[in-house]
C-alpha cells in the first residue's frame, strides 16, 4: 500500500513538472509571438491584399463617411467600385501598417458625383451655380428687372461626374437679361417699321467708356437716309478693307454671334451691363462666340460686306435698354 502511494506521489510530481513546463513553454511562445507579431487585419480589394490595419472598424467608418458625406466642395457622394474585405492575421511588427494608403487605394477607384444647379430658359440650360440659393437669387433679380423671359426660367438640380463652370449671380443676371433683350429690342433690322421706335438722338450716360472698334472713314452717319435703306440709319458705318480686325468697344459678354438672316449678315452683339449693348454688323467673319467674356480691344470679328450691304464696312450700333443712340457721341 505504501509503495502504491509512493508511486502515485512520484507520478503526480512528474505531472506537475510537465504541466509547469508546458505552461512556461506556452507563455514563452506567446511572449515571442507578441514580441515579433501584431494581431492585425489583412485588407483586400477585389481579392487582392492592398494593406493591413489594426482597427478595421475605424477604417471602414472612414470609408463610409467619405462615400456618404464627402467634404470636398460640391461633391454630393462618391460611388466606390468595390468595398474592402478584412481577414484577421498575425503580422510581423516590421511590416508597415498605413490606413491612409489603404483609404487612398479604395477611394481612388471611386467616382465622384457633383451636385450643382442649372438655371434654364425655355428648358435650355443657360448658366450653372453651386447652390439653390444662388439660382433663386438670379431669378428673383430678373423678376425685379421685369425681364422678358421670366416666365420661361426654371431651376434644375444636377448630378454629374464632371463639374460645370460656375457663373456668378451678377454675371448670370446680366447674361440672361441681355440675351433675351437681343430678341425683343429693335435691332431685328429686317423689319424697317421697328427702326423709328427704337432710336433716340439724345445723348445718355452709358456708364462706361467706349473705344473705337476700327479706324476708317465714316460713310453713313446715325439717322441718315440713302438709296440703300428706306428708313433712317440706326448706327454708324465705317469703311475699312475686308478682313480688318474689329475690336470690342468695351468689356462684356457676347450675347449673339452669327447670321440671323435679318439683314445684318454676320454680326456680334456684346452686353456690357446696365442695359448697354454694342452691335458689330456685316462682318466677313465672326470670331467671338456666344457666351464668351471679352475684354476691351479684343478682336471679335473681321470687316466684310455680308447681309444688306454694298461694300466692306463696319455697321456699329450703341444701345441702352433697347434704344439705339448715336455712336459718335461715344466714339469717333
Amino acid at each position: 500500500m505504501i509503495n502504491i502511494f509512493k508511486k502515485i506521489t512520484v507520478i503526480a510530481r512528474s505531472s506537475v513538472k510537465f504541466i509547469v513546463l508546458a505552461i512556461l513553454s506556452i507563455f514563452f511562445i506567446l511572449a515571442a509571438i507578441a514580441y515579433f507579431y501584431n494581431p492585425t487585419y489583412a485588407v483586400s480589394l477585389n481579392g487582392e491584399v492592398i494593406g493591413y490595419t489594426e482597427n478595421k472598424s475605424a477604417l471602414q467608418e472612414k470609408i463610409n463617411k467619405y462615400i456618404s458625406s464627402n467634404e470636398e466642395e460640391n461633391v454630393a457622394f462618391v460611388q466606390v467600385d468595390a468595398m474592402p474585405t478584412y481577414k484577421l492575421c498575425l503580422l510581423k511588427k516590421d511590416v508597415e501598417i498605413n490606413d491612409d494608403k489603404i483609404f487612398s487605394k479604395i477611394t481612388d477607384n471611386g467616382t465622384k458625383y457633383y451636385k450643382y444647379y442649372a438655371v434654364t430658359d425655355n428648358k435650355k440650360e443657360k448658366v450653372y451655380v453651386a447652390s439653390f440659393k444662388e439660382a433663386e437669387d438670379i431669378i428673383s433679380q430678373l423678376k425685379k428687372k421685369d425681364s422678358a423671359n421670366i416666365k420661361d426660367l426654371g431651376i434644375v438640380e444636377k448630378y454629374d461626374t464632371s463639374l460645370k463652370e460656375f457663373t456668378s449671380v451678377k454675371t448670370s443676371v446680366s447674361k440672361l437679361y441681355e440675351e433675351k433683350q437681343v430678341y425683343v429690342t429693335t435691332y431685328a433690322s429686317a423689319s424697317a417699321s421697328n427702326y423709328s421706335s427704337g432710336r433716340s438722338s439724345a445723348k445718355v450716360d452709358l456708364g462706361i467708356t467706349l473705344a473705337r472698334p476700327i479706324s476708317g472713314v465714316i460713310t453713313s452717319r446715325f439717322g441718315s437716309n440713302d438709296s440703300v435703306r428706306s428708313h433712317s440709319h440706326s448706327g454708324l458705318d465705317i469703311s475699312a478693307p475686308r478682313g480688318t480686325p474689329i475690336k470690342a468697344a468695351a468689356a462684356g459678354t457676347v450675347t449673339f454671334s452669327g447670321n440671323a438672316g435679318d439683314g445684318y449678315g454676320y454680326y456680334v452683339v456684346i452686353a456690357h451691363g446696365n442695359g448697354v449693348q454694342t452691335v458689330y454688323a456685316h462682318c466677313s467673319q465672326v470670331i467671338a462666340k456666344k457666351g464668351q467674356q471679352v475684354s476691351q480691344g479684343e478682336v471679335i470679328a473681321k470687316v466684310g460686306s455680308t447681309g444688306n450691304s454694298t461694300g466692306n464696312h463696319l455697321h456699329l450700333e450703341v444701345r441702352k435698354n433697347g434704344i439705339t443712340y448715336n455712336p459718335q457721341y461715344y466714339v469717333y
